[in-house]
């Protein structure tokens, strides 16, 4: 090849005075130059028209430059000036960042969308109106004076039925309070003197109430004939506790039994079976709203599930006083909550299925009534000693929302509208008082029924004959 030799052996380079020229190669930096015509390649950093790849390299160079004079000991004033004047000419300001953005990014053409869109987009969540604030009424709407209604922790002696009509035991006699209109009835008194009713209950339909008594006996009335249709025998001490299940009645007593009766069978084979799991009086009884699970608590500390054919399916004691209170979720079916008594004073929630406890509330305060709120994820607890309040609380993350005050005496029964709106308490001070903590019901939908026998809406009457001290002349 003509033109280029490689330089000869034992010399630095070719002669320059001989025919034959030698190439030396170069890796130094090269001089900027002002760019024109030029095309900058980099390995690294893309070529933008927003840099200054001039400014960039002279400033890189220099630094480089810096550092071997000062690594040599060269540096010079002279060469300082040198480029300083060089820095001028390039119109370089030293102040500025190397790799800069002086200019916003070019605007997307008109019409042009991004095929990522969706990919981006898919997993965001709509966004959702941010519910508002439920102000919670702390105050009772009405007073009712429930007088003889005995102080007994372990009775259950209110029920609100789905007719409107609300069952409160006062002494040996019941009373029909219908919230519609507020006319008062006796329904019946028991015969011996020394007797009391000690539990009520309405069945689903709302036509039927159960009747537990203190002479061992169970009976069913039939309310729009104000008449007696049956009388179940078997418990050999008060009847303390009553749930439906359909065509099934269970009992609770004091004879530590739990006694199931189909009240569409004959006299003699209506009990179909008799549970025995606690040790002291059966205090708290309710079916699950399914109707697949019964639940009983006792004075023994004891709470126990069994299933549709009465099988047990667990038996815990975590509380550490009597098991009253007892109430299933409307909204999950293996939801259940209790309340303990003076020396327990906690609400615990269980999984039924599982029989774990889910979470658990220090209420600090006996523990005698519990009600779930239809519309909401909410709780509400009455309790005795010391406050004799109510608290409803949010679950699941037990945060008290408010605190009800106004009875004198431990609020020692609850329960709740067929609205789901109003609740009804009975203390011991002989008092009823109706609260609304669940706020208003979601609104009926088109053909819808309203409730029987109650105003629109669901609400109570009110006027000077049906007012406060409804039941003050039923005595």
């Amino acid at each position: 090849m003509s033109g280029v030799q490689p330089p000869t052996p034992g010399k630095a380079g070719g002669s320059p005075g001989g025919g034959n020229k030698s190439v030396k190669l170069s890796f130094g930096t090269k001089t900027p130059g002002n760019g024109k015509g030029k095309e900058k390649l980099d390995r690294f950093i893309p070529t933008r028209s927003a840099m200054d790849f001039d400014s960039a390299n002279f400033n890189l160079s220099k630094e480089t430059r810096q550092g071997g004079d000062q690594r040599d000991g060269q540096g010079s004033p002279s060469k300082e000036e040198y480029h300083k004047a060089l820095a001028a000419s390039l119109s370089v300001n030293d102040s500025n960042r190397i790799l800069a953005f002086k200019h916003k990014a070019p605007a997307a053409p008109e019409g042009y969308e991004n095929n990522l869109k969706s990919l981006y987009s898919q997993n965001v969540v709509p966004n959702v109106a941010k519910k508002q604030f439920r102000q919670v009424p702390t105050t009772q709407e009405r007073i009712l004076d429930a007088p003889e209604l005995m102080d007994d922790y372990y009775l259950n002696l209110l029920d609100w039925g789905s007719q409107n009509l609300i069952a409160i035991a006062l002494g040996r006699s019941v009373y029909l309070w219908n919230a519609g209109s507020g006319d008062v009835e006796e329904l019946c008194t028991v015969p011996n003197d020394g007797d009391y009713i000690s539990s009520l209950r309405w069945g689903s339909d709302g036509n039927f109430l159960a009747v537990g008594t203190s002479d061992a006996k169970v009976q069913i009335w039939d309310a729009s004939r104000r008449k007696q249709v049956r009388e179940l025998c078997g418990h050999t001490n008060r009847v303390s506790c009553l749930s439906w299940n359909g065509s099934i009645l269970s009992s609770g007593s004091r004879d530590s039994t739990i006694a199931n009766w189909d009240v569409r069978k004959r006299r003699d084979e209506a009990c179909v079976a008799s549970l025995r799991v606690h040790e002291q009086e059966v205090c708290g009884l309710a079916w699950s709203l399914c109707g697949q699970q019964l639940a009983s608590g006792g004075n023994d500390n004891i709470l126990a599930i069994h299933d549709a054919s009465f099988d047990l399916v667990a038996k815990v004691q975590a509380h550490t006083a009597a098991v009253k209170a007892l109430a299933w979720c409307p909204y999950q079916s293996n939801l259940l909550a209790t309340g303990g008594g003076t020396a327990d004073r906690h609400v615990r929630f269980w999984n039924t299925h599982t029989c774990a406890m889910l979470s658990q509330i220090d209420t600090g305060s006996q523990v005698c009534a519990l009600q779930w709120n239809p519309h909401e994820r909410e709780l509400l607890s009455s309790h005795g000693y010391s406050k004799h309040q109510l608290c409803l609380w949010k679950y699941p993350s037990l945060v008290k929302v408010a605190e009800l005050s106004g009875h004198q005496g431990r609020v020692l029964h609850m329960a709740t509208s067929p609205d789901g709106c109003s609740v009804v308490t009975a203390g011991a001070d002989e008092t009823l008082r109706f609260w609304r903590p669940f706020g208003e019901p979601p609104a009926p939908k088109d053909g819808e029924s309203r409730l029987l026998g109650s105003a629109p809406g669901g609400q109570m009457v009110s006027g000077a004959a049906t007012g406060f001290g409804g039941l003050r002349s039923i005595r």
